[in-house]
């Protein structure tokens, strides 16, 4: 036991070595002695106490700026000395200060500092490059051995001393940067804190066992130093503190004394300040009783015994955590998979692996089988789905088939399809001129649909990859690439698929189709739809006659002669008889008859206007309801052929002059039969004619912006086409929904999704190709090593532990 417990020191700054050089940070919580106290307390002189040199800086204010790892290795300076004792020669007055004591900084390795002002000014220099002059503090630790045959092995950080207020160019939240710093260091389980406290001070004003005892309640791991002892008032001590009485720690209190300044300024070496301090302790009345229990060089051995002691308590622990993190270590460098290529085999495996699952990778996104698919948004096949389904659906719904279409549009295409014959039906061939360029309107949003998903599968390409592939970016970049090439080359077969089944809706408009609704179905529903409307007409009509009747009787001043008056001009426009001839129930008959007889009026009104308009209602069926709207029922309905001819121009004079006459051989006999048929024509059916004329006069050009108003025939006419064509759109709307979906998923999902893994072996796979693919990112590289570096670490100092344990 006794070579373990000299060589526990030297195990744990192997380990502190090895992780500082290799991490840069304590994160094996190694056993070490961290040093508290408030500015001017004296921690510096109790560290210098301690190795027996002046190497620390000093000066007003904060001069300890970054934390000091200060390892003191104990090297024998007879050379005969068994290798790996340890010799203590405490300093003297008499010994050589520069025989066999060096200091050596972690930033300069291989140089040897044997004059200790030198180490001084090389951690002023290091200070201020990295803390800067301004006098802030910095979490960069300076590390810093010594190695002397006058010092015990020990391993103490020495950090900046706590302040209230700061001065100079001081941040002005110096005093929390501080605190946090130190509970940094301190609240370490493995940390034993050397609390300093002057003792010309109340110990309950001590900033260091205030700090201290936050993180360590019990004070199993305090160790207090009392300094300024010779500097307390007369007729005081500080035995009560020592003895432990007023603030109990498990590791004691012990007391020191340092030089004074006036001891500093007068050059009194350090060995000297030792020989007084062991003077003032034997000599004085109130501590020569517990003189070898104070002083430096008892504090110095109590450290020690201390630090290995909990060193050999802490072990256990270390090698546990030793193993924790080569375990973790061990799993993030498998992540970045293996650099260790023996040959083109090795790394040709390696490729095909990648593609394999980068090719596995992009297929599972697609069919939703991927184990990393997102929660957060849509993604992959599902966002596929969305695009046939709503983004696709939604613009093909939002398509008016005629709204592009006025009723000129219409009308000038139903007359140039006829050219210059006059026209019996509405003709077919305006109906695909009108219906097919509105199926074209289907074109945009399907063209739109393939884009949306081709756009989506380049997203998910670029979305594959695992942890291991981000470490080589050109054979990721190869890989995207050979797919987009892939998509886009597939692309152009997708759209013009989907233009050719636009053009084939186009190129045969099939009437025979069995949702269409037809001719016949289309005029009854014309037919229907103008009777609601004239109906609906005449109501708001009457109701408004009503109303200004009413309003009249409310406010009329000359009784009931103004209402007879009002009510005569009603049912003249009414066509009913006056009041004066309905004398047995006029001024008699209540508000209520009158409007029961209004009512009577209105239908009688409708059915007579109806039957004037077509003479096909309810008697016939609906095929012969499309030809009686031109030329009536049977073509001569009540009579011979003058009779229907004169019925049918009755009905609509338009279609008198489409019909051809038979001409009368003379001129004479021409002219009295047009003046006749003038004599006998209505003031609406001459006011019709003239529109007529004046819409084909040659004086006006034609297809101007101002639109004529439409004849009876004419607005029917646009009305029946408008209702074909909406209906032959939802027919072939239904069929383009269903089949662009249908061809997109065959000729760019499905067949991208078949060929993605030839594509990529047959671009990629090439031997004078490897080295380029298999490029690392230096990103990357430079983790992998850190890791690589950090696993052996953690190696070598579990290798150090295990021969202790």
């Amino acid at each position: 036991m006794a070579s373990l417990g000299e060589n526990l020191l030297g195990i744990v700054n192997k380990l502190q070595d090895l992780v500082f050089n290799t991490i840069g940070n304590d994160s094996l919580d190694l056993p070490q002695i961290v040093v508290v106290g408030s500015q001017s307390s004296g921690k510096s002189s109790v560290l210098e106490n301690i190795v027996g040199r002046d190497f620390l800086p000093r000066g007003s204010g904060i001069v300890t700026r970054r934390p000091l790892i200060l390892q003191l290795i104990n090297v024998p300076s007879d050379n005969d000395a068994p290798e790996g004792s340890e010799v203590y020669e405490p300093h003297t007055p008499a010994s050589v200060e520069s025989q066999g004591e060096w200091g050596e900084f972690h930033h300069i390795p291989g140089r040897q500092f044997t004059n200790f002002q030198d180490v001084k000014r090389e951690i002023e220099n290091e200070t201020a490059r990295i803390a800067g002059n301004n006098k802030g503090i910095n979490r960069s630790p300076i590390n810093l051995k010594i190695y002397s045959p006058h010092v015990l092995s020990l391993t103490l950080v020495d950090l900046p001393g706590l302040t209230k207020v700061p001065i100079g160019d001081q941040p002005s939240d110096i005093e929390k940067q501080t605190r946090n710093l130190i509970s940094e260091y301190i609240a370490k389980p493995n940390s034993i804190i050397l609390a300093v406290s002057p003792a010309n001070v109340d110990i309950v004003n001590s900033e260091a066992l205030k700090l201290a005892r936050h993180v360590d309640p019990l004070g199993r791991r305090t160790i207090g130093v009392l300094t300024k002892i010779d500097l307390m008032d007369h007729g005081t001590n500080a035995l009560d503190i020592l003895s432990g009485r007023v603030y109990p720690l498990k590791l004691g209190f012990i007391g020191v004394v340092n030089r004074s300044q006036q001891d500093i300024q007068g050059n009194k070496t350090l060995a000297e300040a030792l020989k007084s301090e062991s003077d003032f302790f034997k000599h004085h009345p109130a501590y020569r009783n517990m003189a070898n229990r104070c002083g430096t060089q008892f504090l110095a051995k109590s450290l020690n015994t201390t630090l290995m002691a909990h060193i050999r308590e802490r072990l256990p622990d270390i090698k546990a955590r030793l193993n924790t993190l080569m375990g973790q270590t061990q799993q993030e460098l498998a992540s970045y998979g293996d650099m260790h290529f023996n040959g083109k085999e090795h790394k040709g495996a390696l490729i095909l692996q990648l593609m394999t699952r980068f090719a596995s990778s992009f297929i599972s996104s697609i069919d939703g089988t991927s184990t990393e698919i997102s929660t957060k948004e849509l993604c992959g096949g599902a966002r596929i789905y969305y695009i046939f389904n709503s983004v696709f659906g939604n613009s093909l719904e939002t398509i008016d088939p005629t709204t592009n279409l006025s009723a000129l549009d219409i009308r000038t295409a139903i007359r140039n399809s006829t050219g210059p014959r006059p026209s019996l039906f509405v003709p077919e061939l305006a109906f695909d001129l009108l219906v097919k360029p509105q199926i074209k309107l289907l074109e945009i949003p399907s063209q739109r649909c393939v884009e949306l998903v081709y756009e989506e599968l380049i997203k998910i390409c670029h979305t594959c990859g695992s942890t291991e592939l981000t470490r080589f970016p050109r054979l990721q970049g190869k890989l995207i690439e050979v797919v987009s090439d892939l998509l886009r080359e597939r692309l152009g077969p997708a759209s013009s698929y989907v233009e050719s089944l636009i053009s084939i809706q186009r190129a045969y408009i099939n009437t025979n189709h069995p949702n269409f609704l037809g001719a016949a179905a289309a005029m009854s529903h014309v037919v229907t739809k103008k009777q609601e409307n004239e109906k609906k007409k005449l109501l708001q009509e009457e109701r408004e006659r009503r109303e200004k009747r009413r309003q009249k009787e409310l406010g009329a001043t000359n009784g009931v002669d103004g209402h007879e008056e009002e009510d005569e001009i009603s049912e003249k426009a009414e066509g009913l008889p006056h009041r004066s001839k309905m004398h047995k129930s006029g001024r008699s008959a209540s508000p209520h008859v009158r409007q029961n007889g209004t009512s009577a009026s209105i239908a009688e009104r409708i059915g007579q206007r109806a039957g004037s308009e077509m003479q096909f209602s309810a008697q016939a069926n609906p095929k012969d309801s499309f030809l009686n709207y031109f030329f009536g029922k049977d073509g001569a309905p009540g009579g011979g052929p003058g009779v229907g001819q004169a019925a049918s121009s009755a009905q609509n004079p338009n279609l008198g002059r489409h019909v051809s006459q038979s001409a009368e051989p003379s001129i004479t006999q021409s002219i009295r039969r047009q003046e006749e048929r003038n004599t006998h024509r209505s003031p609406a059916q001459q006011t019709r004619d003239e529109d007529y004329a004046r819409e084909y006069d040659y004086n006006s050009p034609f297809g101007n912006n101002t639109e004529p108003a439409l004849t009876d025939r004419e607005a029917m006419e646009t009305e029946l086409i408008r209702a074909l064509i909406s209906s032959y759109f939802d027919i072939v709307r239904e069929s383009i929904a269903d089949q662009v979906p249908k061809a997109v998923m065959h000729l760019l999902v499905n067949h991208s999704k078949d060929v993605v893994q030839n594509r990529l072996v047959s671009e990629l796979y090439r031997e004078d190709m490897f080295e380029e693919l298999l490029y690392e990112d230096d990103a990357v590289k430079k983790e992998r090593e850190k890791c690589e570096r950090l696993l052996k670490t953690y190696r070598e100092a579990a290798k150090i532990v295990g021969e202790v344990l």
